[in-house]
């Protein structure tokens, strides 16, 4: 085995979270930190161009690949499960949409954790640490930090339609999705720079990789912790097929994600003792709670078609029009190549009882029956909608013993009879705003899931055939109280068991946030990063 060597800090994963960590950690020249990532450098072309995520996804050479197990709240259908594989994680291959979620959810991890430390007050000023927005520092934004902000460089007729057909029934345009309660429509704002994604590797690792104190390792599969009794040590990793060792002298830190970090622990012996048996391995500590609170948003992907007015279905299927988007991209870092998946955005309510938008709209000039097909060649949009805050709980599970293998993922997608109930109320809006008099002059007619489906058992069936995730899994290494016998971490993200480790990613979300996770995800390490230095000066 090789050794590598015995580090301050062991990071794992160098996605949204590990890239935050490894610049924070390292600031303290007298701390050494090693980095470990899975996959390899972000230097391919797509990566950068923002609509290269067509090509990103379910690309082995950026993407994981996964896929879930069968669903059967998708109708025993089973999907593609993107995952970042490289520096830069997800954040080099997601929508690059910039959203924290509203303030409820944090105080409401604030109440689960006993914690006032997770609550909005208290994470805003982090959210602002990192941002260099370009409307400028304010009271709700940051400026000058690492994690850029901007507007898209792009419009389309037919979203600014959808956007007042919204208003219309009763969904109003705002300014700002980021300031607490995202209620209303409006463009998305975006994680890139003059046209240019920008993924966390850009923005936290790159500009400090030359740091002495710093060690950077790509293509490192990692196994198993190192464990001393109830003591983290390090860990062991692959490097081309040979087995590594790397030690940590003060802590280990997990930042492998929500389908990474469970499966390391379960591979360590950190798990549910009758499953991790049943596999061989032996049992460090019985924790069931590991891999279980899988949460996700569903995006439900209503198509519908248009008449008189242009999309991208067109312009796509037509060798002029590929030339001069691509002419447009290159001359002036504009049009549809900068296109984030979704360029429009609605947060709306399903029904009068919500106190905070509990729905989430993504708006795209385009169609298509689903993620690597083809665009249809009729003009259409799609008005992808979610549960913000979905019942349904789900399960991430290793195969067996080998880290090369892909994890179980079952999300367990409309199994709450409520997420079914809101499915049917969200297709229900889609088609009241459809049907509103900005969009009327275009005739739209709806192509998915169809006019046919009625009923609420008919649209929860519909929901099934048409949902699919919008990569967004969070909650299987859970923080809670002490007295939380589902929580894998506490709210300062230890381990509960195991000394000198902590999970520091979306996995230790208790809720899922209400909007996008990477910000929140980038909010959570550098929460994590400060309670770790703060740690050790108490030491």
């Amino acid at each position: 085995m090789k050794d590598f060597g015995e580090f301050d800090y062991v990071i794992v994963g160098a996605g949204a979270a590990g890239c935050v960590l490894a610049n924070r950690l390292s600031a303290d020249p007298d701390v050494s930190v090693l980095l470990l990532e899975a996959g390899g450098k972000d230097d391919w072309i797509w990566i950068h161009i923002p609509v290269g995520y067509l090509f990103c996804i379910n690309n082995p050479r950026t993407d994981w690949c996964y896929k879930t197990e069968p669903e059967p709240g998708l109708n025993g259908r089973s999907i593609i499960y993107a995952r970042g594989k490289g520096l830069g994680g997800s954040t080099s291959i997601n929508a690059m949409i910039y959203m924290r979620g509203q303030a409820r959810d944090y105080d409401e991890w604030a109440r689960l954790t006993g914690d006032a430390d997770w609550s909005w007050d208290k994470v805003l000023p982090l959210f602002k640490r990192s941002e260099d927005h370009w409307r400028g520092a304010s009271d709700l934004h940051g400026a000058g930090n690492e994690w850029r902000v901007e507007q898209q460089r792009l419009r389309w007729d037919i979203l600014d339609r959808f956007a007042e057909a919204a208003a219309q029934a009763g969904v109003p345009a705002t300014a700002d999705f980021n300031g607490g309660n995202n209620f209303g429509a409006s463009q998305f704002e975006v994680n890139q720079k003059k046209g240019v994604r920008w993924n966390s590797s850009k923005a936290f690792l790159h500009p400090i990789a030359h740091r002495p104190n710093l060690k950077v390792v790509t293509h490192a599969l990692s196994d198993k912790l190192v464990l001393d009794g109830r003591r983290a040590r390090g860990i062991e990793f692959l490097v081309k097929g040979e087995r590594c060792v790397a030690r940590s002298r003060i802590e280990t830190v997990l930042a492998a994600g929500s389908l990474g970090s469970p499966s390391i622990l379960q591979r360590s012996g950190i798990g549910d003792g009758a499953f991790l048996q049943a596999l061989g391995i032996p049992v460090a500590l019985d924790a069931p709670a590991v891999g279980r609170n899988l949460q996700d948003h569903l995006q439900l992907r209503s198509v519908f078609k248009v008449e008189g007015i242009k999309t991208l279905n067109k312009q796509a299927n037509s060798l002029w029009g590929k030339a001069m988007m691509g002419l447009e991209y290159a001359l002036f870092r504009r049009g549809p190549l900068t296109m984030a998946p979704s360029q429009l955005g609605l947060f709306a309510h399903s029904s009068a009882d919500q106190a905070t938008p509990d729905l989430e709209y993504h708006v795209q000039p385009l169609s298509l029956d689903k993620f690597g097909d083809p665009l249809h060649t009729f003009p259409a949009f799609t008005a992808s909608v979610c549960d913000l805050r979905p019942k349904s709980r789900g399960r991430v599970a290793i195969r067996d013993r080998d880290p090369a293998s892909a994890p179980r993922i079952a999300p367990n997608y409309l199994s709450d009879p409520a997420d079914r109930a809101k499915a049917a109320r969200a297709i229900r809006l889609t088609r009241r705003i459809a049907a509103q008099p900005a969009l009327a002059p275009y005739r739209p007619t709806e192509h998915l899931p169809g006019a046919s489906w009625e009923t609420d058992e008919q649209l929860a069936e519909a929901a099934g055939n048409i949902g699919t995730t919008i990569f967004h899994p969070v909650g299987t290494c859970k923080m809670g109280a002490d007295d939380d016998a589902g929580a894998v971490v506490d709210s300062r993200l230890r381990v509960r068991g195991i000394a000198g480790l902590r999970v520091v990613d979306a996995s230790i979300m208790p809720t899922i946030t209400s909007g996008n996770t990477s910000s929140p995800t980038i909010m959570i390490a550098e929460r994590g990063a400060a309670m770790i230095r703060e740690d050790r000066r108490r030491a």
